[in-house]
């Protein structure tokens, strides 16, 4: 069966290569390295008969990243015929006997039913435990067939197990990669990937991703360059202090849609922390106007304290880890209500709201709001024992920032990361 596809120019070798047991992708936003990845695995299926197991950290989030890349491929390629997708996302069947399988490292225990594995993808491997990808390799097995394993993440922290393991254990630089673009040590293939290897990518992305040189240089390096490490201390290097009249005056001015309520809930060590905002989506630029900020306080005691609220009936987005409380203040009359179910205090989920509030390009905050200040103003990453920062881990626990994150739930700063269409690859 002859088939044509076209393809970005630096993946063509990684497509085609299958001299190597573990294929590392790393690289920036929008670079195709997981587009690639899929079509890969789609051709070594079509071509013989195997088991692919397809991996996230989350089941849940599988669908909307690995499982539709797949679908959308063999829809432009016109494979329905010779593949078939069962379930939402179940398993993936080819008319020679191949089989895609898709499971969560969040239910380990599903994966000890699995025989036969010749292959892995693992997508987003940086958000795997170290445990996570030996019990994968541990898993790829089979008979006869050669085994072959590809991993894909956009790089962050060098304390992550990703750059420990295939750089410093191996002792492999990673600025010879990002000069090389391509190396293979020992039975690792490595692939570094930036956004300007897409040719089928807008010139208006790339032009989004080079404007962070500006507004937040540790996401620049992660998202533009595709390089490993944070440098500066500062996790919110954009946060500035203006006085509450000129913050007020721009908040007027800004739509009502546009206004966002976040609270944290907390009583011993932990405080009670609901902010207000407001987002200036053309300029993203986020407001901070308004706090409270108490802890010892009961729930009723609380309620009291924000009766305005059910004046106001703006809606307060709260922590889903505490649906008792929220029921509590709904029946008090609250607008209230839970963030998603992944917005708890995850591992996962604690690094996507801190990138999603980097993203900003300014965070304004009124001089009234003296409890964000303190909390945000000098907000710096925490340190493992090597002297690495960690990038969902700070100095203090920022009651302030998870109210932030909170409010946020159901927007989104900016589409950084790309969602790949049929036109992005000219078809």
């Amino acid at each position: 069966m002859n088939i044509v596809k076209e393809v970005n120019p630096h993946f063509e070798d990684f497509i085609f290569d299958w001299g190597s047991k573990i294929y590392f992708l790393v690289g920036g936003y929008g670079s195709s390295k997981s587009y690639h990845a899929a079509l890969k695995v789609i051709l070594k299926l079509l071509e013989e008969k195997r088991t692919c197991l397809v991996v996230r950290e989350v089941f849940g989030t599988i669908r909307d990243s690995c499982y539709s890349l797949l679908k959308e491929i063999v829809e432009d390629m016109g494979l329905f015929e010779q593949v078939h997708f069962v379930g939402a996302p179940s398993q993936v069947r080819f008319s020679n006997g191949s089989l895609i399988i898709f499971k969560g490292m969040d239910k380990p225990a599903k994966l000890k039913s699995i025989n036969n594995v010749s292959m892995v993808w693992v997508e987003e491997c940086s958000e795997l435990k170290y445990a996570g990808f030996e019990e994968l390799l541990g898993r790829l097995r089979h008979p006869s067939l050669p085994l072959y394993m590809i991993l894909t993440t956009n790089p962050i922290a060098r304390s992550n197990w990703t750059y420990k393991h295939f750089f410093q254990k191996r002792n492999v630089s990673d600025d010879d990669l990002y000069e090389k673009r391509i190396l293979r040590v020992g039975n690792t293939y490595y692939h570094h990937s930036v956004a300007s290897d897409n040719l089928f990518l807008p010139a208006s992305y790339i032009a989004q991703l080079d404007e962070m040189k500006n507004y937040d240089p540790d996401l620049y390096r992660i998202a533009r360059l595709g390089r490993f490490g944070v440098n500066g201390l500062l996790v919110l290097p954009q946060f500035e202090i203006k006085s509450h009249d000129d913050v007020m005056e721009a908040v007027d001015r800004l739509p009502h849609s546009s206004y966002r309520v976040g609270m944290d809930f907390g009583f011993e060590e932990s405080y009670n922390a609901v902010v207000r905002m407001a987002i200036d989506k053309e300029n993203k630029w986020l407001y901070l106007y308004w706090e409270y900020y108490q802890n010892h306080m009961t729930d009723d005691e609380t309620a009291d304290a924000l009766h305005e609220f059910v004046e106001t009936r703006e809606r307060i987005k709260a922590d889903s880890a505490e649906p008792k409380a929220i029921r509590y203040y709904q029946k008090r009359g609250f607008n209230m209500v839970a963030t998603h179910k992944s917005n708890g205090g995850s591992r996962h989920s604690r690094l996507d709201n801190t990138r999603k509030v980097k993203r900003f390009r300014r965070i304004i905050c009124s001089d009234r709001c003296r409890h964000c200040i303190a909390e945000l103003k000098e907000l710096t990453y925490a340190k493992d024992r090597d002297n690495e920062i960690i990038p969902d881990e700070f100095n203090i626990d920022p009651h302030t920032f998870s109210a932030i994150w909170y409010g946020l739930d159901d927007y989104d700063v900016a589409d950084i990361k790309h969602h790949f269409r049929k036109e992005d690859f000219g078809l």
